[in-house]
């Protein structure tokens, strides 16, 4: 099942980048989900969270491809290393990398959390900023 659900999410993500369609991926979370990442750990809750969470991460991209290089999954966890490239909302080219762990149960996501290095997104995403 950790597998299944796993791929779904994979996919759903795609969907949100190339489209900006949530809801693939909001089904997917349980009732009682933490949803987050480092600047904002297990803020968001449930579905409504799922949904809002995903489409404040969609609206700081132009456009935004994630490619996955390790996916490791066991019974109940998976944790997922990508790099993400793509644009800001001015143009500005994009790319940073890091972690996202999920927990499962049920056949639902319990809990996400990406982790990753904001300064270097930030530093991106500024005009006076240097990389």
């Amino acid at each position: 099942m950790s597998e299944q659900l796993t791929n779904e999410f994979l996919s759903g993500l795609r969907t949100l980048e190339e489209s900006k369609d949530t809801g693939p991926l909001v089904k997917l979370y349980s009732e009682n989900a933490a949803i987050g990442n480092v600047i904002a750990p297990d803020q968001f809750h449930g579905p409504q969270g799922a949904e809002k969470f995903w489409k404040e991460y969609r609206s700081v991209f132009e456009s935004a491809k994630s490619e996955f290089r390790n996916i490791i999954i066991g019974s109940e966890r998976a944790a997922l290393e990508w790099t993400t490239e793509g644009t800001s909302l001015d143009g500005k080219p994009l790319h940073y990398a890091g972690v996202t762990l999920l927990e499962m149960e049920g056949g639902k996501i319990t809990r996400s959390c990406a982790y990753f290095n904001p300064r270097t997104l930030g530093s991106q995403m500024t005009d006076d900023a240097q990389a």
